[in-house]
């Protein structure tokens, strides 16, 4: 087997070996071959070419999960140029936030039409419209056209570009190396048992760090990817329908999607009859309902709790779920152990050498925030427990606390972070956002958690003129997306504060429900 540098050279030896079979399952479309796939994106990345592209430009992605979408993203890595995929239905504001943070040169559409404000601020970058019926007669055109040596990427190239919420009020965009990914991929085929027989579900929104598993640990270990539109993630009977019709042999989601399907009653003892791997991650998982799937199919699949920041290749630990876990049925699952390319320390919080924040090095930290050296040289820092040489990982803000067995368990956050709907949302970006509408002078958004995994964002403000709660939110819907909106905004005359005039958040958590 030739060394292999990168993902295009690691796609094109799994497509040669893996030609027939089929690399995506598409419940109303049909089957896409890794020979269709491989020569697609050949196709896209001489288009991209040929338009002017260079190594190290980046294409902004707005994808719907067609063959084309995901070919594009390997046309991307194959000619070293950085993918970002962007959800279309995000606020034209922080659409606007990323755009201009990553400066792409081109904006590849699979839809229709653009977002009305993508059209307007898409500034010297290109539009590519992706549909696939519009695009295959201009790329049968390319046909003779060579593509560069796909050995000149290195390892250390940026492959992708994945944003996620930002305390000051711009997203971050968290940018993954060639190498990065290649260690993901080992440690995700090595951990989870990924074969080429094995039929991965993609329930998991494109532009979310959790397609990131879907999408490499499937195809490029010769197994098949079954993409799930946002429409059919919506309707919970009908996403069983497509795992069980399909013959889904591994899961991964949030665990608040399996915790809706419980909830509904979509998922029964008998759905996911191929099923192998429920693999879960992004927040907690609450016990009772974890209790509830495990009683449900863990005699005939594995259920396996994993952790990780997008900023570290999406996820870097693993633990199976056993009937020792419901000992204690406050606790969240343990993190376990972290895989085998990462190390860790524990920056102790006061509480001992096992307790505090967790700060992660290995081969699968990432490269920092694309265009934002400030919040890069802030989280991606040299080991603090020695200056003996250049060690710099990644400060995760995750307060953990280590076991006498060396597992790991998750403990809450440094920070104002948290995790909603699966989402990592920095509170302040919220806050940002609020603190932008008119009228109002001073703002605060906490998290209230409700019980069982649930919790609702409620904000605070203090107004310059009079307006309605509903007013303020609807303001704030336009800026941020859909899962970072309040459930209220709560107008107070005044905001309280503490002894040192800030903003007192434990005062604001300590107000009754029914006063908010």
């Amino acid at each position: 087997m030739p060394y292999i540098s990168n993902l295009g050279l690691k796609f094109r030896e799994t497509a040669a070996v893996h030609a027939e079979r089929a690399a995506l399952r598409e419940p109303e479309r049909g089957i896409t071959s890794y020979l269709q796939l491989d020569h697609l994106s050949n196709q896209i990345a001489r288009l991209l070419l040929q338009r002017g592209l260079q190594r190290g430009d980046v294409v902004a992605m707005f994808h719907d999960k067609s063959p084309a979408a995901f070919a594009s993203m390997l046309a991307c890595l194959k000619v070293g140029l950085l993918y970002t995929n962007l959800d279309p239905d995000s606020p034209w504001e922080r659409l606007r936030k990323i755009l201009e943070t990553c400066e792409p040169k081109a904006i590849l559409n699979s839809y229709t039409e653009l977002p009305h404000a993508v059209d307007v601020l898409k500034g010297e970058a290109m539009v590519v419209q992706m549909r696939q019926v519009e695009i295959l007669a201009e790329l049968d055109a390319l046909e003779t056209s060579d593509l560069p040596d796909l050995g000149a990427v290195t390892g250390a190239d940026p492959a992708y570009i994945m944003f996620t919420s930002g305390s000051t009020g711009i997203p971050k965009g968290a940018v993954m190396s060639h190498a990065n990914v290649l260690n993901f991929i080992d440690w995700a085929q090595d951990r989870f048992e990924i074969r080429p027989s094995d039929i991965l579900s993609n329930a998991n929104p494109i532009y979310f760090d959790n397609s990131v598993f879907d999408f490499y640990a499937a195809i490029f270990s010769g197994a098949s990817m079954v993409p799930i539109s946002s429409e059919q993630a919506r309707d919970p009977r009908g996403l069983v329908g497509v795992i069980n019709r399909m013959l889904c042999t591994v899961w991964f989601s949030v665990p608040s999607l399996l915790v809706y399907l419980l909830t509904t009653r979509a998922l029964g003892a008998s759905d996911f009859p191929a099923i192998r791997k429920i693999i879960f991650g992004g927040e907690g998982f609450p016990k009772s309902k974890l209790k509830l799937l495990y009683d449900l199919l863990g005699h005939r699949a594995q259920l396996e709790n994993v952790y990780g920041p997008t900023e570290c290749t999406c996820i870097c630990s693993a633990h199976t779920i056993g009937p020792s876990d419901f000992k204690d049925m406050q606790a969240l699952a343990t993190l376990g152990f972290l895989a085998p390319n990462f190390d860790y320390e524990i920056l102790s919080d006061g509480g001992g050498e096992n307790a505090g924040e967790l700060f992660l090095r290995g081969p699968d930290v990432g490269l920092g925030y694309y265009n934002d050296p400030e919040r890069t040289t802030q989280a991606f820092v040299q080991n603090p427990t020695h200056h003996r040489f250049s060690d710099i990982g990644y400060r995760t803000g995750d307060l953990v606390r280590r076991d006498s067995e060396g597992r790991l368990h998750f403990k809450g956050r440094a920070d104002f972070q948290i995790k909603h709907m699966g989402y990592r949302i920095e509170l302040e970006e919220i806050e940002a956002a609020l603190g932008t509408v008119d009228g109002v002078k001073e703002c605060a958004v906490i998290y209230r958690n409700l019980g069982d995994g649930l919790g609702q964002i409620h904000g605070f403000a203090s107004l310059a003129v009079p307006a309605e709660s509903e007013e303020l939110i609807e303001s704030v819907a336009k800026i941020v997306p859909p899962y970072m909106v309040p459930k209220r905004v709560t107008v107070l005359e005044v905001l309280p504060k503490n002894a040192n005039g800030k903003i007192d958040r434990l005062a604001l958590q300590s107000m009754p429900s029914s006063a908010v």
